[in-house]
């Protein structure tokens, strides 16, 4: 059952949705989801050191994405075909029998800009800031300001709370993100065992 807006509120007055800071009433909140703003912090491929890059080998994050930090007022530049990491400056905390999921919004849409290519659920049990995939999908650059409003979040209630929320997962790999995290791929679970043998 995805939440009303109604219902979003109460959960937050429960502690069962926690964001931080506290979504702005006039801008953020929409009938059944609230948006959340964009961070100051995107990770960009470092595309001349790396030919090509493989999944089973771990990379150091900082040699193949480089930070860039946006000075307050100031804009990042999405050029066509261009892939990016951002994170949203709001931090989401999840009861373990609620649900997430991110969606990107319309208006930034109908301009071009996906903000996840894959990654748009959040399991129950979540905690951190979250990575957003940003895409240029349009022909032309578009600027984006740090603190615009970047997506939106619903809510859905689970039957049950879940017996293994993403933060006390094993193979969990981003829980307590605080900014835009790279793919941790090389460290799945799968990956490790076949190093062994």
């Amino acid at each position: 059952m995805v939440l009303s807006n109604v219902d979003i509120e109460k959960y937050m007055r429960e502690g069962k949705i926690k964001i931080t800071p506290e979504p702005d009433s006039e801008t953020q909140w929409g009938s059944c989801s609230i948006d959340f703003r964009l961070g100051n912090i995107f990770r960009v491929f470092e595309h001349s050191k790396h030919p090509f890059i493989d999944l089973k080998q771990k990379v150091d994050p900082d040699d193949l994405m480089r930070k860039v930090k946006v000075p307050d007022g100031e804009a990042f530049t999405m050029q066509p075909g261009e892939f990016v990491l951002a994170a949203t400056y709001e931090k989401l905390e999840l009861a373990d029998d609620v649900m997430a999921r991110l969606e990107g919004r319309s208006s930034l849409g109908r301009l071009g800009i996906i903000v996840h290519s894959t990654a748009g659920l959040f399991d129950p049990g979540w905690v951190g800031n979250a990575t957003l995939e940003l895409g240029n999908l349009g022909r032309m650059p578009v600027m984006l300001y740090p603190g615009m409003r970047i997506c939106a979040f619903t809510f859905e209630q689970l039957s049950s709370p879940s017996s293994m929320p993403y933060r006390h997962k094993p193979s969990n790999k981003y829980a307590g993100q605080d900014g835009p995290e790279t793919s941790r791929f090389a460290e799945d679970i799968e990956l490790k065992k076949e190093k062994k043998s």
